[in-house]
């Protein structure tokens, strides 16, 4: 295989498995130093890529949009170097994390009046009277119980804390995300020779989860995407705010027909750190000379976007090369984005090229140790399009890319080395 665009940095010394013990602490310093920063005594989570990222455990997920009520919780305090856990269940690493026994506790149902009252108790023990608290989310029975909960007054927004803190990475999370993407990729690969006409995409998402879990996936993150993409926007009947094309959607027990053009999304977790996987295939043939130039445009794009991607560059640099190597057009669809960072969750901030505007843009500069997703789309009414994902650390002096997978049936390139 060929590369078509090396890395503009050294590559960086990135370690084949992560050191859970030394990721724990340092991503714990990093958490209550942001916490400090911001007056916050104490963090409520609820997300499940947010309590990952500050407890350090993860657990078996198969679609992570789905988990409400047995979920995990964390509480986060400035002054304790271990954040206190609860868990619904006894599988997964949190078992076996560096969190203290007596920092692992039963669950909170916080969907329930009775989980509540029961989280209102411990509260009350953890966390000072008038202490400052942060949370990322409130259920319905929380909200009925806030002055309860937070007699001090209403809560902060946790995302204050948590996003200046996930966004950038150390060595050992870089790890995990490669290593997540290394699982995706090697599971991918079946799913990919499996392509034909008469298979349903149901088919083409069993086989992926059941190979990554194989690998060592702990979650699948998202329901996978093999979208057939309609030939013209008219033609996927499918209604959009936008007008535009709609993506994603659901997997279902279509069967694949010869010539169709597939979209593909999914993403996994390796100790709760998440790979994001994106081509585009064709069922059955090699692509069109018109199709092989969207392609060759995507390529074109992508290369004018990573020319200015380093530490210190902003999220309008980036939006603006892409547009220049469109000709004046946006090349991502307008309910989604030119690329996104990558961690706990599978789309972190920031996110390039949304409708929060060029000031947000302009005004988002990357440091180094970020790891961001770039997805441009090429859209021509006829062809079914295309659309690929690359992933990227950010670097004082340009970027070291950590996707490996080619580009068939388009090509057999790489985007450069990263092992």
């Amino acid at each position: 295989m060929t590369t078509f665009l090396q890395p503009n940095a050294a590559l960086l010394d990135i370690p084949d498995l992560p050191d859970r013990g030394r990721m724990y602490r340092e991503i714990g310093e990093r958490l209550r130093t942001v916490m400090r920063e911001k007056g916050v005594d104490a963090l409520v989570l609820l997300g499940n890529g947010n309590v990952v990222y500050a407890t350090g455990a993860s657990w078996p997920l198969l679609d992570a949009g789905l988990s409400h009520v047995e979920r995990p919780v964390a509480i986060v305090l400035a002054d304790d170097p271990h954040p206190h856990l609860y868990m619904p269940f006894r599988e997964g690493s949190a078992w076996e994390s560096e969190l203290p026994a007596d920092h692992v506790h039963g669950p909170l149902y916080l969907e329930f009046d009775e989980g509540v009252e029961r989280f209102a108790k411990v509260l009350a023990e953890l966390v000072p009277p008038g202490a400052s608290i942060a949370v990322d989310e409130l259920t319905g029975a929380m909200r009925h119980a806030s002055s309860r909960l937070f007699p001090a007054g209403p809560p902060s927004d946790a995302a204050l804390v948590v996003g200046p803190a996930k966004l950038t990475k150390t060595p050992d999370q870089i790890s995990c995300i490669r290593k997540a993407c290394r699982i995706t990729e090697e599971a991918v690969i079946d799913v990919h020779r499996a392509l034909a006409p008469g298979v349903r995409q149901i088919d083409l998402s069993a086989q992926f989860v059941r190979r990554a879990f194989e690998l060592g996936a702990t979650a699948n993150m998202l329901e996978a995407i093999w979208q057939v993409m309609p030939t013209t926007r008219g033609s996927g009947n499918v209604w959009t705010t936008t007008g535009d094309l709609a993506l994603p959607l659901l997997t279902t027990e279509k069967e694949l027909v010869k010539g169709d053009v597939l979209w593909t999304d999914v993403s996994i977790t390796y100790e709760g750190y998440c790979s994001d996987f994106g081509r585009t295939w064709i069922v059955g043939e090699e692509p069109t000379a018109r199709q092989q130039e969207q392609y060759l445009k995507w390529r074109e794009i992508l290369g004018a976007v990573l020319a200015v991607t380093k530490a210190g560059a902003t999220s309008g640099d980036l939006a603006r090369a892409a547009i220049a190597a469109n000709g004046g057009r946006k090349p991502w669809l307008p309910h989604f984005y030119l690329g996104h960072s990558i961690g706990t969750n599978a789309a972190e901030m920031p996110m390039i090229g949304t409708d929060l505007g060029q000031e947000f843009d302009d005004n988002f500069v990357f440091p180094a140790g970020m790891v961001l997703v770039l997805e441009p789309v090429v859209w021509e009414d006829g062809t079914g399009g295309y659309r690929s994902e690359e992933i990227v650390v950010i670097t004082e002096d340009g970027f070291t890319p950590i996707t490996d997978y080619p580009y068939a049936p388009y090509g057999d390139e790489l985007i450069g080395l990263s092992r």
